[in-house]
């Protein structure tokens, strides 16, 4: 008997992408738009004007009550102790091993209120093991319906949205946000984003989706705006040393693994997964997440072996592609930290050839910024 297939969650724009052409996958469970005019075009077109994406897959997490900022705190890695109204970070929630369940973001809305933006496949598993870890005078609702998310990125982000909005933009600092309007509706807009580049992510309700959309098209088009999918957004991260869940972190990966330590505050006191981190410093690590460049011809796809000079595999490649802005092959990957230094040779499996390639320095790519500009992963 053949089983029924599985039908795929949209986003309120899918149809729109479908009449902008767009070709579309399966990502995690979610029809997505993978590219429109091109990954390459659409890649260079935020690192080089304007690009919007709909990444409304994302979930969002609300926290409120009295005890909202303590609940937040002992969920999350990072400290929210230091978090002014209007300001977000990057964090991470683990489960008691200590590896990873998702990496999120979180926003300070007020002392009783914080808002949370999670992966898209991990929404579920976030919100049950928040309310689960809830013994505080706090609420939890997993508000994912209840918003749209877009992210406009590049450097002429804050150009094409202030066509559209009275909110000032250039006060507005990396990682923090105001709730202000975008085109008469109510929004939330963040300076955060996932590609490297200077933008902006906003937040509003499903039913203004495509009216959106299509005026954030319209303000950029003179600023070179195009609409870009999830293959763009992979290659920005990549070069940007953003960390994907499933490829640098997972639950079987930690922070000190990740090199993720800054975003994690031990001294702040208990926090779920905090005693197996505590155990686990002294230990060491066996393995440290670095960047390469190949030297020899070929690209290091995720999942391929990297290996000694006598090809012994030594670690794993979890994400890799060749870098549009860089025009290199690059690659993220697990290796022992006697292999981790900048310049150390190391070998990529590549269907069977070993192929020669060499630590870099990480983030391989890093916007320069303009001194009046106001400027984590």
């Amino acid at each position: 008997m053949t089983e029924p297939a599985v039908r795929l969650k949209t986003t309120p724009l899918n149809a729109v992408h479908r009449a902008l052409g767009a070709k579309m996958v399966d990502f995690g469970g979610w029809d997505m738009p993978l590219q429109y005019s091109g990954i390459l075009e659409e890649h260079r077109a935020v690192r080089q004007a304007v690009g919007l994406f709909d990444v409304s897959h994302m979930g969002e997490i609300e926290i409120e009550g009295q005890d909202a900022r303590v609940l937040t705190d002992y969920v999350t890695t990072n400290s929210v102790a230091g978090l002014e109204p209007g300001q977000a970070q990057y964090s991470g929630l683990l489960y008691e091993h200590g590896g990873f369940i998702d990496d999120i973001l979180v926003h300070k809305v007020s002392e009783e209120h914080y808002f949370l933006c999670v992966n898209a496949a991990n929404q579920e598993k976030d919100y049950e093991h928040i309310v689960g870890a809830n013994r505080f005078d706090a609420e939890v609702n997993f508000a994912s319906g209840f918003y749209v998310q877009l992210a406009l990125q590049g450097p002429q982000a804050g150009a094409t949205l202030g066509k559209l909005t009275a909110t000032p933009l250039q006060p507005i600092a990396y990682y923090h946000f105001v709730d202000g309007e975008v085109s008469g509706v109510p929004t939330r807009i963040a300076r955060t984003g996932y590609t490297g580049e200077d933008g902006f992510e906003i937040y509003f309700a499903p039913e203004y989706a495509e009216r959106i959309w299509n005026d954030i098209l319209d303000a950029g088009r003179s600023l070179g705006i195009k609409p870009c999918g999830l293959g763009a957004r992979n290659t920005l991260r990549l070069e940007a040393k953003m960390a994907l869940y499933g490829h640098e972190i997972s639950d079987k990966i930690n922070v000190w693994e990740a090199g993720l330590d800054r975003y994690c505050k031990m001294e702040k006191g208990d926090f779920i997964g905090r005693a197996a981190l505590e155990r686990a410093k002294p230990a060491g690590l066996t393995r440290t997440l670095v960047g390469i460049e190949m030297i020899d011809r070929g690209i290091a796809r995720d999942e391929y072996c990297c290996c000694d000079e006598a090809g012994e595999k030594i670690g794993v490649v979890t994400s890799g592609s060749p870098s549009p802005t860089l025009g290199k092959n690059i690659a993220l990957a697990y290796v022992p930290p006697a292999y981790s230094a900048v310049g150390m040779s190391l070998y990529v499996d590549i269907r069977g050839q070993k192929c020669k390639a060499r630590v870099v320095a990480t983030p391989f790519y890093k916007r320069q910024k303009k001194a009046a500009a106001p400027h984590v992963n």
